[in-house]
């Protein structure tokens, strides 16, 4: 049974770059001592044996604490589950691989995120079948230098709107800041994506850590 996909919170999505010297599995190592429940590796310049071996040392530091998936790369998902490590699913942009051929080469156990911008996008996911996609990524929320060719920035209000009409969980995505989490999680949010709130930081689990207390702070019930 793959896990649930209902409240995310913190979600690091990686940047070689940005990481820097520390490099990608320490900083990953750091975010999730410090509170991220989900990794996603994005390595877009790394053939399918990097990408295992970097799953490999990822999922090895995680140690089943917090989801590992990959960017786009399906083919790697695959090839590392042959190869017993854990990696839980994949995260697809809307010109990736079909998320109903990723459900069918990963199976009914595995997290499928999927990239959905405007409502078009989230009116095709709610005409899959049901368990297809687990969680959409809905941004920018801000425009952000980690993705330059990222859609039209959003704020708050926008992802309220999108959020709202998603037949999945969403995950706010792009230029997310700490004093953004709280009125994203109101906003409807399952999660916070970060990618230089995290990777550019000099202390990454400090970054971490601060990142998951306002999420947690901003629960409904609190």
């Amino acid at each position: 049974m793959r896990p649930s996909s209902e409240s995310l919170g913190l979600y690091l999505v990686t940047d070689a770059a940005l990481c820097g010297a520390r490099g990608i599995v320490r900083t990953v190592e750091l975010a999730v001592e410090g509170g991220a429940r989900v990794v996603q590796l994005r390595e877009k310049h790394a053939d399918l044996a990097e990408h295992v071996r970097l799953l490999e040392r990822l999922a090895r530091v995680i140690d089943a604490r917090a989801l590992l998936l990959v960017n786009d790369r399906v083919d790697a998902a695959v090839a590392a589950r042959e190869q017993g490590i854990r990696v839980d699913g994949v995260h697809l942009g809307q010109g990736d691989e079909d998320v109903r051929r990723a459900r069918e080469l990963l199976g009914p156990d595995a997290v499928i995120g999927l990239s959905a911008n405007t409502s078009a996008h989230l009116d095709a996911v709610a005409a899959l079948p049901e368990g297809t996609v687990d969680h959409v990524g809905i941004g920018a929320i801000r425009a952000t230098a980690t993705k330059a060719d990222h859609p039209p920035a959003l704020g708050v209000e926008g992802f309220a709107l999108l959020a709202a009409a998603s037949p999945v969980p969403s995950v706010a995505i792009g230029g997310i800041t700490t004093a953004d989490v709280p009125a994203l999680r109101r906003a409807g949010a399952s999660g916070c994506a970060v990618v230089s709130a995290v990777c550019a930081a000099d202390d990454p689990l400090r970054a971490s850590r601060v990142l998951s207390a306002a999420w947690t702070e901003a629960a409904p019930d609190r």
